[in-house]
């Protein structure tokens, strides 16, 4: 059984490629990090599921696409079908002054970046949800885009552009969270359901004002019931599980991103790939074992090794590690010289020329 489950977890949200909206539709939901060794993770996360992606592709389909960027379980952009099903917000304090003239400008001047605010408000400083000091018209723009009043219309020489935003049905916050387990479930295909219920859990609380640790358990029995979902146990784990055939298994490498779908839960990871894998961009220098942006790598449906990117001249190399020793077969060596082609590829855009966002955006409380 837990062949068939690691079978899907390498295949579900690995699909042939499509274009840009499709690939962000189909996923759900994409994760936004800044760093970007080689790339950022959204361009690492795209460029297996679209067609020719090149870094900042994703960046360059926002003015004709329905995107939007919000936190999910984490932060990113996801379809704006998926994006009004977050909304709107319990009951929030009222706008301060400096977000009521943040909001005006934007409202009055139509897409505005935050260099345009300052000059037009002013430049004063305040804490930020960081601890350290930011603008404070900087500070209310993420306030208002994480309330859904604004939102980012597009990305310009190293900057959000905002917008005002489009506005949310009124649903249930019951049928909000089924959504969005729908979407979580789908994207974490097979998904452990102890993570599942713990991230549902965090976001009934966001999403309708107080904690009810029933409503995460409701919403996976819902996908059992509706969904097209089944729950299976390997190892007493329980796992949700589409009711669809497993995708072949291609003769394929893929150097996946830290935060990649197939990757993002570590314990799934672990559990059915068979690796302890650690981020360890925030690990210091002496104690890292694999390297600052290891990016794990998927041979078939196993993963394998690591992969990490240095730049140098201008230029990215790429340096592999094993766990268990590089696979003798000639079609591993033509699937990887194929991958690194590939890499390489989408990442030619000048890291300077990219626009990889704050750390973790979108909750400034």
């Amino acid at each position: 059984m837990i062949e068939q489950l690691r079978r899907r977890a390498a295949t579900h949200t690995l699909f042939a490629p499509v274009d840009v909206p499709s690939a962000v539709a189909a996923l759900g939901f994409v994760q936004i990090d800044p760093i970007a060794r080689p790339a950022p993770a959204q361009d690492l996360i795209l460029r297996h599921r679209v067609a020719g992606y090149r870094a900042g592709d994703l960046q360059a389909a926002y003015p004709s696409a329905d995107l939007e960027e919000g936190t999910l379980h984490v932060y990113g952009v996801m379809p704006r079908s998926t994006w009004c099903g977050l909304g709107p917000l319990p009951a929030q304090p009222p706008l301060d002054e400096v977000q009521r003239a943040v909001l005006a400008v934007v409202r009055s001047n139509g897409p505005t970046q935050t260099g345009a605010l300052a000059a037009a408000l002013g430049s004063a400083r305040v804490r930020n949800a960081w601890g350290g000091t930011s603008r404070a018209t900087t500070v209310a723009l993420e306030t208002l885009h994480w309330r859904g009043l604004l939102r980012v219309s597009g990305r310009l020489g190293g900057g959000r552009v905002y917008a005002a935003a489009f506005p949310r049905p009124e649903r249930d916050p019951v049928q909000r969270l089924a959504a969005v387990a729908e979407v979580l479930a789908g994207l974490f295909a097979p998904a452990q359901c102890s993570a599942l219920r713990s991230m549902l859990s965090r976001l009934g609380r966001r999403l309708c004002g107080r904690r009810t640790p029933a409503w995460g358990p409701s919403a996976i029995q819902g996908l059992c019931d509706h969904g097209g979902y089944r729950r299976c146990t390997v190892d007493r784990v329980d796992y949700l599980v589409p009711q669809t055939a497993v995708a072949p298994v291609p003769d394929a490498v893929r150097i996946l991103a830290p935060f990649d779908p197939v990757v993002h839960c570590r314990a799934r990871f672990e559990h059915l790939f068979g690796w302890r894998y650690r981020f360890e961009a925030y690990t210091p220098v002496a104690k890292r074992v694999r390297g600052y942006y290891a990016m794990p790598m998927l041979w078939r449906d196993q993963v394998i090794g690591w992969t990490n990117a240095t730049r140098t001249g201008g230029a990215w190399s790429l340096a592999h590690g094993f766990l268990a020793g590089r696979p003798r077969e000639r079609a591993f060596a033509a699937a990887l010289a194929a991958e690194e082609v590939a890499l390489l590829a989408a990442v030619a855009t000048p890291a300077g020329a990219l626009d990889t966002g704050s750390k973790t955006p979108g909750d400034p409380r």
